[in-house]
């Protein structure tokens, strides 16, 4: 392997990096899957995306206009130059475009693993589109194998799994390619019928299954994409197997639910607005307050311009902020409320808010004013005495001169 020096181990070694994912698949013109959506899912995971493209598409989401794939020599020097500087710390493998590309691949990711023998591999045996266009033929699907026998997972679809086999059963069928190549096999149930899903990860000596509602939308466009690449970024993190799929689970559930709606087809999914839902660490993504009337702080929160999202009266409600984390107020009229902890909402129009807010009738205690921890801050009050601050930071809430030095 020419040049081939990964800089460092695994994520499990080096738990303070970045984790490095390198991608393996073709570029989807639309946006909604292949490269694009694994791109938004590691960058949205807080993980370094670095491709190897295997082909070009014209695609949207009605379908696949036209392919153009890589050659093999190109796709190979894409991976060892990546790979050389920047090392590696986990690999998700898409669309493969031919299958001398999908042989090559598997040669150099075996030559990988002797140098780094616990690199996890994720393998999307990618066939066909959403919209149905064929992304495989049959002498690409014909070498999916060796990718399997180099693989740490394979996560193929209900059709995918059932013609990599011919297995009528899904658990026979992963079965199968589990003793087969000796890698695990997650078996996806999207394309099941009704309301009620199920995933099932089958591994040589145990099976692990999630049980799941189907979301409403048809824009469905790059599930598969995001969540292989999610695993590969939560594997890299450190997670083990079953840890790694369930939250790559419910970052795809969660993408899902914050579809654009764009496109006459089936649209892409909304990676990029998983911002705190699924990741490594604790997360502040939640804050309540005690309120005593219901009405009253539903139309001061909403007077603030948060979005309310549950509606429980006269007890409790919750709002849904821009960032993505929410607030929420539980009523209890007897309560003696004593404001000891201040919310702070950021809004990068402070000034012209605040000024908005007090023409709306709003009691500022005081408005906009520069701070010494250099924010700008207005103060006021909710309904039942919580202070509230609405402000602007900047660069400066998480990374002001005096931060501590790692």
């Amino acid at each position: 392997m020419e040049n081939f020096a990964p800089t460092k181990g695994t994520k499990a070694e080096s738990m303070n990096s970045t984790a490095r994912i390198l991608i393996i698949a073709g570029s989807d013109s639309g946006g909604g899957a292949g490269i694009q959506a694994d791109i938004k899912t590691v960058s949205m995971l807080g993980g370094h995306p670095m491709t190897a493209i295997t082909a070009v598409t014209a695609q949207n989401t009605l379908g696949v206009d036209a392919i153009h794939p890589i050659p093999a020599e190109m796709i190979l020097s894409q991976i060892d130059a990546v790979i050389a500087d920047i090392g590696v710390d986990a690999v998700k493998i898409g669309m493969i475009g031919s299958a001398f590309a999908a042989k090559q691949v598997a040669a150099r990711l075996q030559e990988l693993k002797s140098l780094q023998p616990d690199i996890p591999i994720v393998f999307d045996p990618v066939m066909a589109a959403t919209s149905g266009g064929a992304l495989a033929d049959e002498a690409t699907i014909a070498a999916f194998g060796r990718l399997m026998d180099v693989a740490t997972i394979a996560t193929p679809n209900l059709p995918e799994l059932k013609r990599l086999t011919s297995e009528e059963d899904p658990v026979a069928a992963a079965l199968h390619l589990v003793g087969e190549h000796g890698c695990a096999v997650l078996i996806k149930g999207g394309h099941e019928e009704g309301d009620a899903l199920a995933d099932a990860l089958i591994e040589e000596d145990n099976m692990t299954s999630w049980q799941g509602q189907r979301i409403d939308t048809t824009s469905t466009h790059g599930t598969g994409c995001t969540l292989a690449s999610a695993i590969a970024f939560f594997l890299a993190e450190g997670a083990t197997l079953s840890d790694a799929v369930a939250r790559a689970r419910e970052f795809v559930r969660v993408a899902l639910h914050e579809a654009p709606g764009l496109g006459q087809g089936s649209g892409p999914i909304g990676q990029s607005a998983v911002r705190l839902d699924v990741g490594g660490g604790p997360r502040l993504n939640q804050v309540t307050v005690t309120g005593t009337n219901y009405e009253r702080s539903v139309e001061f929160y909403s007077c603030l311009g948060l979005k309310q999202i549950v509606a429980n009266p006269p007890d409790y409600a919750r709002f849904e902020t821009a960032g993505g984390a929410t607030l929420s107020v539980q009523i209890d009229p007897e309560e003696k409320i004593i404001a000891t902890t201040a919310i702070y909402l950021e809004c990068d129009d402070l000034d012209e808010r605040v000024e908005r807010l007090a023409r709306d009738g709003l009691p500022f205690e005081h408005g906009p004013r520069n701070q010494p921890w250099m924010w700008r801050e207005a103060r006021l009050r909710d309904p039942d005495g919580n202070i509230i601050f609405l402000y602007k930071a900047g660069e400066a809430r998480r990374f002001p001169p005096w931060r501590i030095q790692e």
